[in-house]
């Protein structure tokens, strides 16, 4: 154990998963492409939206925000585009349907691109643009989501983190860029409040659009609706490039609620609905060229910039998608870490569903810090 971080085997915590998520309703067939899109994100090093987003989920079913019965349904198709609605269903579940339809598109057309309105929070985006270049096709996604994001110059909250992911086939590792367009996800600070530590500075601003580093607080004016949240990808002001973060976290909902005709990241969490947007594209490289040959050509790009002069003191220059790829070996090797403010929560969820804490982590006994804001996610 390393301060408020605790490790567990990826098994033991993908076992909790699938017996979760069945507990919740779901088929065994859905409870894994779920938790397979939770504990990549833990594997990949990114814990924001790993296991930590299980107690929202079971709060979103037994809210009603999440239906289980809905598959979400084709509303608009051609032969490279399709809208289709979520009908309030399973956000993971939503995104693998809505991809796999982008992916089967693009191996026919050239290009396919899926917008998807009406779901709920879908994970990572860079999971469903992965499913493409693990294909041979160029990926992308994104999602809006409850506003969370105070516009540049402004005090409130208006649009959502608004990921947007790419990944591309390379050689030794495919391109995987995966980013929020504010300057860090809400989930990040809900790890900090759980930790009971105070954010860095540049994150976030309170309802009077002062800085805070207060994550509880943040993350209460948040769920209240009172103003301030999280900034820009770029701070603050435009001289540190705030319009960029702004702008770009516009571009998602272009292609996830406006493509859609969905909920904007400003209406996502109203009137006992989600409303959550998504968007999905898949390229094929077959129609410009050799598939092969590009991908080569974008290997030795990747590697000339790793062979760029480095700066000074700097070891290694990382081009997207080489962090992940060793975070896998040394996570699967040394365990899943998992804060202890969220294992508090597992260990709740454990007794409501009637599992057995125990039979998964055995004696371990879960501390959380007393500073925790306890609302809503």
């Amino acid at each position: 154990m390393a301060g408020n971080i605790v490790y567990f085997p990826y098994e033991t915590l993908k076992k909790l998963s699938m017996d979760a998520f069945q507990k919740f309703g779901f088929t065994e067939k859905e409870a894994d492409i779920i938790q397979d899109v939770l504990l990549t994100s833990d594997l990949f090093g990114i814990q924001s939206h790993g296991m930590q987003r299980m107690v929202r989920y079971h709060k979103g079913i037994t809210s009603g925000l999440i239906k289980i019965a809905s598959k979400g349904k084709v509303v608009f198709e051609t032969p490279i585009s399709a809208v289709i609605d979520g009908e309030d269903g399973m956000g993971q579940l939503i995104g693998h349907k809505a991809m796999e339809m982008a992916i089967e598109k693009a191996k026919k057309s050239g290009v396919g691109i899926v917008s998807v309105r009406n779901s709920n929070h879908y994970g990572i985006a860079g999971y469903y643009a992965k499913m493409a270049s693990d294909q041979g096709l160029i990926g992308f996604s994104c999602t809006n989501s409850e506003a969370i994001m105070v516009p540049t110059y402004a005090r409130k909250a208006m649009l959502g983190s608004n990921p947007l992911a790419w990944t591309v086939p390379a050689d030794p590792v495919d391109f995987f860029f995966d980013c929020s367009t504010t300057v860090v996800t809400r989930g990040k600070l809900e790890m900090y409040n759980k930790m009971g530590k105070a954010t860095p500075d540049g994150w976030a601003v309170n309802k009077e659009g002062v800085p805070s580093t207060n994550a509880a607080e943040v993350l209460g004016n948040i769920s209240r609706h009172e103003g301030g949240g999280i900034l820009p990808l770029g701070g603050a002001t435009e001289i540190s490039g705030s319009h960029k973060g702004y702008g770009n976290g516009m571009i998602a909902e272009l292609f996830a609620s406006i493509l859609s005709q969905g909920g904007t990241s400003n209406k996502c969490m109203k009137d006992g609905r989600s409303n959550i947007c998504h968007g999905f594209m898949a390229i094929n490289p077959a129609f410009f060229g050799d598939p092969a040959e590009i991908k080569a050509h974008f290997s030795t790009f990747l590697q000339e910039l790793r062979d760029a002069p480095k700066a000074d003191g700097q070891p290694r220059i990382y081009t997207h998608g080489e962090k992940e790829h060793e975070s896998v070996a040394r996570v699967l090797k040394e365990g899943v870490p998992i804060i202890e403010g969220t294992m508090v929560e597992v260990q709740d969820l454990c007794n409501e569903l009637g599992l057995d804490f125990k039979s998964y982590f055995g004696d371990y006994v879960p501390k959380a810090p007393q500073t925790m804001f306890k609302g809503n996610y």
